[in-house]
């Protein structure tokens, strides 16, 4: 089990009112919060978001160079995936991949970007899909 994951950000403020409203929608409660780091915890893992220092902003993040490539979390079914797409859209989150209808793709899934471009995949994976049947 993993007992947190610590993700430095550019802008702790748009970070904080980004996750302390999707973290929530999954689950997660409010856990800590100090002028340079807000977490969010659910059962004995936390997920913590601290503003990274001025003189380590850049390079910018890339998800495609060594290092974090995207954070996944599971949905309870595809009706919470098409759920958290609309509420998605409805904050303005630019969806990058739905697969909803993709033939190709085994799990069901909406995909965006949060602060800072990383990846985020909110999806049911076929084994809970085939579970539900």
């Amino acid at each position: 089990m993993l007992h947190h994951l610590e993700i430095n950000v550019a802008n702790l403020e748009e970070a904080a009112s980004f996750w302390g409203w999707f973290l929530p929608e999954l689950g997660y409660e409010a856990y800590q919060s100090w002028p340079s780091g807000r977490s969010w915890k659910m059962g004995a893992t936390y997920i913590v978001f601290v503003q990274t220092e001025s003189d380590h902003l850049f390079p910018v993040y890339d998800r495609r160079k060594t290092g974090l490539n995207h954070l996944a979390f599971h949905a309870e079914d595809a009706q919470q995936v098409d759920i958290m797409r609309a509420k998605l859209i409805e904050r303005g989150v630019p969806i990058l991949k739905y697969t909803r209808d993709m033939l190709d793709d085994p799990n069901h899934a909406v995909i965006f970007t949060g602060p800072d471009g990383v990846l985020i995949e909110y999806l049911v994976a076929k084994e809970q899909q085939e579970a539900h049947l």
